[in-house]
């Protein structure tokens, strides 16, 4: 009989792995989905609740997502995507117009987020060089910012885990001390500050705006920062400066996008509209690999003109436009508005953020429970009062996540923030369950500590 673990590890290099710790928790065989369910060789059942990488967004195995594929596959699975089209892409770029923030308007298609960042920033650089500003060399980012593991995306990222290691060959970023709402240096509070933090985006705008193409920002949530989230008026603040220094708003939407802050768009919650939108993860439900770069149509206008004068944007991806994926993007947009998917999962959003509460706000070690959508996240710390963090050598988050393992629940926590993003369909008894197995998995184990 096959051993398939032991299979996995003879070939297999995982992502974002130490795989030495393999030796003491082998890889797990996913053999089916269902719903926010995941079967293992053995019929095991995982509750989902980190969307497989926050990507999963209406379940596994969805069924109507499941038909728009199969029914593509029969049709056509790919064409080049330079001088050919499909029907299938057009339909998608028609629906998302519908739902994007204004003036958003010509969509670039990557094959992945990392991708679309990268082209979000060429479009910014490129577009800057052929309207006169060729100054406009540099980019923006906030601190504990994550982007994508691609050389530029990288860069643009501030989590040290990621890019300590590579900083001799990243391009240099201008950062700025994003807002840090657990522990804000003014005192204040996330929902009735006046965004005081600001000062330090102007600050650095005031230096190196007229040299800058782009900043780049995760609206309202810095996920890998460890699902930190700031308010609204910092998004309005930022379109204005912007606005002002002429520099690009490029909204990270990869992870924030489709409901998963309780609007279809984090940018929507502000109600501002950035210069370059990226797509991903939920764009196509979690089903196939795809991304989008969308843009305006003052940008797009600056690479239009005659062959020779050198202005394309030239940027391509073998499986841009990818019919399969689009297939399934149509059908998660139809999903969505057809079943009221979002608004369904805001109302239970309200009884999944206050048994959270109820339930880790008692602890001693617990130091905030924030929330937006049906995300939640849950920062443990060594000291309440002082908001003093746990020793990040005693591995705590990692040993809760191994702990629900066994219990049946996917949590992979972010350092020590144990979170939920969960699919936006879970329902109200596996949020009873989910949240009753971390707590348990936490109270066990940080009181070893």
């Amino acid at each position: 009989m096959m051993d398939w673990q032991e299979e996995d590890l003879k070939y297999i290099w995982h992502p974002c792995s130490q795989m030495k710790d393999y030796e003491t928790l082998p890889p797990i065989i996913i053999e089916k989905g269902d719903g926010i369910n995941l079967y293992d060789t053995n019929g095991k059942c995982y509750k989902d609740v980190i969307s497989s990488w926050w990507c999963n967004l209406l379940g596994h195995c969805n069924p109507r997502i499941n038909n728009a594929v199969k029914k593509q596959i029969d049709t056509l699975e790919h064409v080049i995507f330079a001088n050919f089209s499909h029907k299938t892409a057009i339909t998608l770029c028609q629906e998302l117009v519908k739902v994007l923030p204004k003036g958003l308007c010509k969509f670039n298609f990557a094959d992945n987020g990392s991708s679309s960042i990268e082209m979000a920033l060429k479009m910014s650089f490129q577009y800057h060089y052929q309207t006169g500003n060729t100054q406009k060399k540099r980019f923006m980012a906030l601190t504990d910012a994550y982007h994508g593991e691609t050389l530029a995306a990288l860069a643009m990222g501030g989590v040290d885990l990621y890019s300590e290691l590579y900083k001799p060959i990243l391009m240099d970023v201008v950062r700025i001390q994003a807002p840090d709402c657990f522990r804000c240096t003014w005192g204040k509070c996330r929902e009735s500050c006046k965004c005081e933090c600001f000062i330090k985006a102007e600050e650095q705008f005031e230096k190196y705006g007229h040299e800058t193409a782009a900043i780049i920002i995760e609206p309202l949530l810095q996920g890998s920062a460890g699902m930190k989230i700031y308010p609204p008026l910092y998004l309005k603040k930022l379109r204005e400066l912007c606005d002002k220094y002429n520099v690009h708003l490029i909204a990270d939407e990869i992870a924030t996008g489709y409901g998963r802050t309780g609007k279809m768009f984090a940018c929507d919650h502000a109600g501002i509209s950035p210069d370059i939108m990226c797509l991903s993860k939920g764009l196509t439900g979690g089903y196939m690999p795809m991304a989008i770069a969308v843009t305006t149509q003052e940008i797009y206008d600056a690479f239009y003109d005659d062959y020779l004068k050198g202005k394309a944007f030239m940027h391509s991806h073998t499986y841009a436009g990818n019919p399969l994926a689009c297939s399934a993007a149509v059908e998660v947009l139809r999903i969505l508005a057809e079943e009221k998917i979002i608004e369904n999962a805001n109302q239970k959003s309200e009884y999944f953020n206050r048994i959270i509460r109820e339930k880790f706000l008692p602890l001693k070690n617990v130091g905030e429970v924030r929330s937006i959508g049906l995300i939640n996240a849950i920062e443990l710390v060594k000291d309440k009062k002082t908001k003093e963090p746990l020793d990040y050598k005693k591995r705590t988050g990692y040993q809760i996540y191994k702990k629900a393992l066994e219990k049946g629940v996917i949590l992979r926590p972010l350092g020590d923030v144990i979170y939920f993003n969960p699919p936006l369909i879970i329902e109200k008894s596996d949020m009873d369950y989910v949240t009753d197995v971390a707590l348990e998995c936490t109270n066990e184990i940080v009181t070893k500590f």
